[in-house]
Order: C-alpha cells, then structure tokens, then sequence
C-alpha cells in the first residue's frame, strides 16, 4: 500500500543551495558511539531531506513529465523509509517553479513509476540492478545512498568523504532520461559515469 501526503515546518527548508552547500560541508558525521547514533543518523536524513529540496530546484523535466500544468512534483520514497516525517517539514509550503510538492513512499515500485525524483532506501541494495532497469528511460531522478549507485546508473548518489556528506551525479545517466541537471548543481557534485559492462552482464 501507498502512503500520499500534501506537504508543518522546518529549520533546513528554504535554503538556498550555496547555505546549504555550507551546512554540508561543515556538518560532521558523528561517530557510531551507541548514546549518539540515533542522533548522527537524524541529522544526516534532515541533510539529506533539504538536499532533495535543492536538487529538484535544479532539474528540469520535460514538459511531458506532468500531466497538468500545475501538477505536483512527486518524491517518492522506495523501501524502508529513513527520513520519518523529516521530508514533510523540510517540504512544508515550499514550491519549485510553481510546482506542489507531494511525497508518496512505498514498497512496491510499480506505485512509484510517475514519481519526479525517487529516493531508493539502502535496503534495496540488492535489488538495485533490477529497479533502474524496470524504470528504463522514464523521467525520474533516481537518488541513492549506496556505494557505486551512479556508476550503475542512478542519477544523484549521496557519498561520506572525511565524515562529510557530498554528492555525486552521473549527468549521462540524467540526459538518457531526458533531464537537465543545472550547472550551479553539476560544479558542486562529483562527476561519474556508468560503469562499462562487462560481457553480457
């Protein structure tokens, strides 16, 4: 079953990329240490929550990715959620470009096929190959935490270097979907592309 919801608020939303390029790069991850997990592990998913904020404010979709002019952009949330109700308020009353922003999560990914930007939970790791390829060319900004998410075509992948939270894109991956990820977005990330496959993998 699927879980919609309209986008109450949130000190990371409204930032602006070059605040929130600040915040990643002077927010450390906390040590495992048992008394601090939770609260690293909260602090990286509200991270994480404006930087899908800031992504969708530069990507463009092709006009076909909506159905109405003044249709929604969907985040969809594939697997088990990491976020909690951090992306409701980090989205609460934002727009991009005119646009709604609606978050549905699922299990299923046939019910998350007319997302805008899907995040793919790291429980789904095993799984990866099969999702991106049943999504083929759709217009969907694929998201991940997981090693060598881009390089295996996802879009955008979100990446720990020294104890900082960085992304990375595969801008191939992004145009074979019909998506244009903006400059400002592209010289701020890590730049990868697919890996070759190897035979008939």
């Amino acid at each position: 079953m699927t879980r919609a919801s309209q986008i109450p608020a949130h000190p990371l939303a409204g930032l602006g990329l070059r605040w929130l390029l600040a915040l990643l790069a002077a927010w450390l991850v906390v040590a495992p240490r048992p008394a601090l997990a939770d609260s690293a592990a909260s602090k990286e998913y509200q991270i994480k929550a404006a930087c899908l904020l800031n992504f969708v404010q530069f990507i463009e979709w092709p006009a076909a990715a909506f159905p109405q002019p003044d249709s929604p952009i969907v985040i969809g949330i594939l697997g088990e959620d990491p976020f909690g109700d951090v992306l409701e308020r980090t989205f609460a009353d934002e727009s991009v470009q005119g646009r709604s922003l609606t978050i549905k999560r699922s299990r299923q990914l046939e019910e998350l096929k007319k997302c805008h930007l899907l995040f793919i939970a790291r429980a789904e790791r095993s799984r990866l190959a099969d999702i991106l390829g049943s999504l083929g060319e759709a217009n969907i900004v694929t998201v991940g935490d997981v090693d060598e998410f881009a390089q295996r075509g996802g879009i955008i992948n979100f990446y720990i270097d020294a104890g900082k939270i960085r992304f990375e894109v595969n801008p191939e991956a992004a145009q074979r979907k019909g998506l244009k990820i903006g400059s400002q977005l592209l010289k701020r990330a890590r730049i990868v592309r697919a890996e070759p496959r190897k035979g008939n993998q």
